[in-house]
């Protein structure tokens, strides 16, 4: 299940709903919102999605990744809105019979979702400044009704 939230992440919840018996392994991912991004001093980033795009792709990513990888449950939530430094800005948890499979579609499933998923991110500078971070290969144009 692949979900978007403008509450806080908690890990704990995600790895909890991907327990189950016939799993051996456990692997997870937490994006944290930092403190720089190539030489600028970030104080605050902020996320906005086209909620009903971002979901539909997001699920669809992880009913790919998980016939693909072998998994037997996989959850991705990403936050919107606006994220202080240090909080959890993307949480994915998996599980599988082995521990391989586990991390293989862990990373699959982030990588995946930063490429394709309709999610932008603005990063506020400590000059005042923000601007806006488009993600790999989504539309060229990011938000701009903020401006």
């Amino acid at each position: 299940m692949f979900q978007l939230t403008d509450q806080p992440i908690d890990p704990r919840t995600l790895c909890d709903a991907v327990r189950d018996p016939a799993a051996g392994g456990f692997a997870s991912f937490e994006g944290w919102v930092r403190n720089h991004h190539q030489g600028r001093d970030v104080t605050a980033l902020e996320y906005e999605a086209f909620p009903a795009l971002a979901e539909k792709e997001g699920q669809r990513i992880l009913s790919e990744i998980i016939t693909k990888h072998d998994i037997i449950a996989a959850r991705c939530v990403h936050r919107t809105g606006y994220l202080k430094i240090g909080e959890i800005a993307v949480c994915i948890a998996v599980s599988a019979a082995h521990r391989d499979a586990a991390f293989d579609a862990c990373r699959a499933i982030i990588d995946t979702i930063k490429s394709t998923v309709p999610i932008w991110k603005k990063e506020h500078y400590t000059d005042g400044s923000a601007g806006w971070v488009k993600c790999h290969s989504c539309s060229e144009k990011a938000p701009d009704h903020h401006h």
